[in-house]
């Protein structure tokens, strides 16, 4: 067996109690090849089913319940979360491998989300009233109810912060929920949940974790109301396909391709020049909303590849707890195998390719760990520009016209989010309407200034739904419409 050092262990939790399995998932450290970073339960078809079965039955009570009083509740629930978080952060950069500030950012976001969501209870359950008019004799009141027992399935780069997109969203509006973690990193995420979950009424909240194989039952089981995934275009053709048989409801947060456009006028001092390494960069590039494809006018092109060349330079790759790392490993051998791939891919084609960093030795040499590259001027044809990198490499591709820019901006399968880099507010705004994306920033990228309240989701198949804000909530709900007939209206109709 795999060698383990300071190991964690969690279980599921479900109808408010925690449960061990006999079977286990093994968590593997990304930066280091053969040590484990502990052991999750593992859940069998039937627990899947028992969490199913306790959600639905907690569903009427917590549903009857006003949304201001359900948010009291989640309010004590959430109190105290950043107790744990130093722990919390350290877990999640070992199973991750992300550097420890993201993994304290990470909890500190779905905490923000939380709170957020629940300064929206005054409007969760707002209806309108559809007065009397001339030939239609009725007044009519039109409701929002919660839809029952929801799966909320999340990913391994950001898993606790991408929770909060929707979790706190959907318990508001009056649903149970079953928390799925990602099978590859579900230490840190179910830590954080089970102590929120404690202080709820048992059932309202439920975790399981286990191999993909056992899970069906949180997406096809004619008790699940909705599925809210946050993952692969491929993961989502999946789960919709799965859900079809059922009908049910989907919220898909799926890749991205962003594009960065940078006009003649763009500011390229060291402050945008820093947000623009962060949208690239972080979490080692693996981060839906991260930019993707960078397109500078031909005019600015040798600036901002000097200005990325400098902040590389400086890379420090190594493990996500050491001080002085500030790029940690890609998360799977087989990412890192991708990402290789479309880096030789570059090289073979002509293309040119600047590589920085010094790959870690030690007990790190067998890690997941990527030279961060940018690939300056490539066809546009190759696959590090077509697909999601979700890695630490960027193609920049220079253009003359701004319709050009937007046209190849828009040239691609995805439709999560872009941005527009330029000193003039009206070429933001024309500019960024023309994009085909569900968010656009203005002279920054990424997830560092998301707004928290707006509503975000992507268009093609980076998937369908928002989440977050009031938006957020009513994905969670769906209408009833309540007609009374007045008397008085009727009989004058009559005449």
């Amino acid at each position: 067996m795999a060698e383990t050092i300071g190991t964690v262990r969690t279980g599921l939790f479900i109808g408010g109690v925690q449960r061990d399995t006999v079977d286990v998932l093994e968590v593997a450290d990304p930066a280091k090849a053969g040590q484990v970073v502990g052991y999750a339960a593992a859940a069998t078809t039937a627990d899947v089913a028992d969490a199913v079965a306790a959600a639905k039955a907690a569903f009427p009570a917590w549903s009857a319940m006003s949304a201001v009083e359900r948010a009291a509740i989640m309010a004590e629930a959430i109190a105290g979360i950043a107790d744990e978080r130093d722990a919390d952060a350290a877990v999640l950069s070992r199973e991750n491998g992300k550097v420890r500030f993201e993994g304290w950012i990470d909890s500190l976001v779905f905490e923000i989300r939380w709170n957020l969501a629940l300064m929206l209870a005054g409007e969760v359950d707002t209806g309108k009233t559809l007065p009397v008019v001339p030939g239609i004799p009725v007044s009519t009141e039109v409701t929002y109810q919660a839809l029952g027992v929801v799966s909320v399935i999340v990913p391994f780069n950001w898993p606790i912060a991408i929770l909060g997109a929707a979790l706190p969203h959907a318990l508001l509006a009056g649903n149970t929920a079953i928390v799925k973690p990602p099978p590859s990193a579900p230490l840190a995420t179910t830590r954080v949940v089970q102590r929120i979950a404690e202080k709820l009424p048992a059932g309202v909240l439920n975790i399981v974790t286990g191999l993909d194989q056992n899970m069906a039952g949180l997406i096809d089981s004619p008790d699940i109301a909705k599925v809210c995934f946050t993952g692969s275009v491929n993961g989502g053709k999946r789960i919709m396909e799965m859900a079809s048989k059922s009908l049910t409801r989907l919220t898909l947060e799926l890749g991205g391709n962003d594009a960065a456009i940078f006009l003649e006028d763009a500011i390229l001092d060291d402050t945008h020049l820093d947000r623009l390494y962060a949208a690239i960069f972080d979490t080692t590039g693996q981060i839906c909303m991260n930019a993707k494809r960078v397109y500078v006018h031909s005019s600015r092109l040798d600036e901002l590849v000097q200005g990325l060349t400098a902040r590389l330079e400086k890379v420090q790759l190594g493990y996500g707890l050491d001080a002085d790392t500030t790029m940690g490993p890609l998360h799977s051998p087989v990412q890192k195998a991708f990402v290789d791939e479309i880096i030789q891919d570059a090289k073979d084609s002509g293309a040119e390719v600047r590589e920085f960093g010094q790959l870690p030795t030690g007990d790190l040499a067998g890690g997941n760990f990527v030279r961060p590259a940018l690939v300056i001027n490539p066809d546009p044809m190759l696959r590090v520009v077509t697909l999601e990198q979700f890695g630490p490499v960027i193609p920049i591709i220079p253009f003359t016209t701004e319709a050009d820019a937007v046209a190849s901006a828009n040239d691609t399968w995805a439709g999560l989010g872009g941005s527009v880099w330029t000193a003039s507010p009206e070429s933001a705004s024309r500019v960024g309407s023309q994009l085909a994306c569900g968010y656009v920033w203005v002279n920054d990228h990424g997830a560092t200034r998301l707004d928290l309240r707006a509503p975000f989701g992507g268009m093609k198949q980076s998937g369908f739904g928002r989440e977050q804000g009031i938006e957020g909530i009513r994905a969670f709900q769906d209408t009833r419409a309540i007609a009374t007939i007045d008397a008085a209206a009727l009989a004058a109709q009559a005449h």
